[in-house]
């Protein structure tokens, strides 16, 4: 109950919830003053046309993905250690026995957090909490990170953050962890559009960050690849994924900024 609380005001301002509201609120207006109220509903039906396009998400993709760059050369970086943070994950999943684990999002960092622990050879950290729940006090999202790199990638985790519930959060409690190792300079991994927002966490934090980000969705086309497709303009359910994710990160890289300086 307390996660749905808390989850109600973000998604009431998240397209497409907040659009959904304003062609409501336009409706209503309509009736007494028709001119605003075409006006209200007609802008946030086309909004939300816009925004349920890949192409249309790209306009916020893009900017958060260009303040990262892919890691070319980890061997090379100095690093002590890696710090792959959650994501979500599945509940229950029957395939696995019931057990909870990492949902597609969480996978490709953890994809990822293998092939450089493979690369350089440096110990792993996985953060995530907000895992208890009933029948399984203590499990966190770190618990189904580290069974995922163990079993399916064969990589080692030697430390596991399970407190956090945030990515404030994630990079206090693991600077805290890794500086009782001796460990200051690391490489964070995460989707390309959350780097930014985690990179200024973890540098709060005390830690020296080198970018190690994952899952780039704005990129030139390739070799012979047309430059518009017209795919990217129809609606679609990865259309409106990339634009709830995206726009809650630039809110959040904002809030950040005013809240961390």
């Amino acid at each position: 109950m307390l996660e749905l609380l808390n989850a109600i005001p973000r998604e009431l301002i998240l397209p497409p919830t907040s659009l959904f509201l304003l062609i409501a609120l336009g409706l209503l207006l309509w009736r007494r003053w028709p001119r605003l109220g075409r006006w209200v509903a007609g802008t946030g039906l086309a909004l939300l046309t816009f925004l349920s396009t890949t192409g249309g998400a790209g306009i916020f993709v893009a900017p958060l993905e260009r303040m990262t760059v892919p890691l070319r050369t980890p061997e090379r970086m100095g690093a002590q250690a890696i710090v792959v943070l959650a994501a979500g994950r599945l509940r229950n999943a029957p395939e696995y026995g019931g057990r909870d684990i990492p949902d597609y999002v969480a996978l490709a960092r953890l994809r990822y957090g293998a092939h450089l622990q493979r690369r350089t050879g440096l110990p792993l950290l996985v953060s995530g909490g907000t895992g208890a729940k009933a029948g399984k006090p203590g499990f966190a999202l770190a618990d189904a990170m580290s069974t995922a790199l163990r079993e399916d990638f064969g990589v080692p985790v030697k430390w596991l953050e399970r407190g956090s519930r945030d990515t404030a959060e994630n990079a206090s409690f693991s600077a805290a962890m890794l500086r009782a190792s001796g460990v200051k300079r690391i490489l964070l991994v995460t989707d390309a559009m959350h780097m930014a927002r985690a990179r200024i966490a973890f540098e709060r934090a005390g830690l020296e960050v080198i970018d190690a980000p994952t899952v780039f969705f704005s990129r030139p086309p390739a070799a012979g690849e047309p430059d518009f497709a017209v795919s990217d303009w129809l609606p679609s359910a990865e259309g409106t994924r990339l634009s709830w994710y995206a726009v809650y990160e630039l809110i959040g890289l904002a809030w950040y900024r005013v809240r961390l300086g």
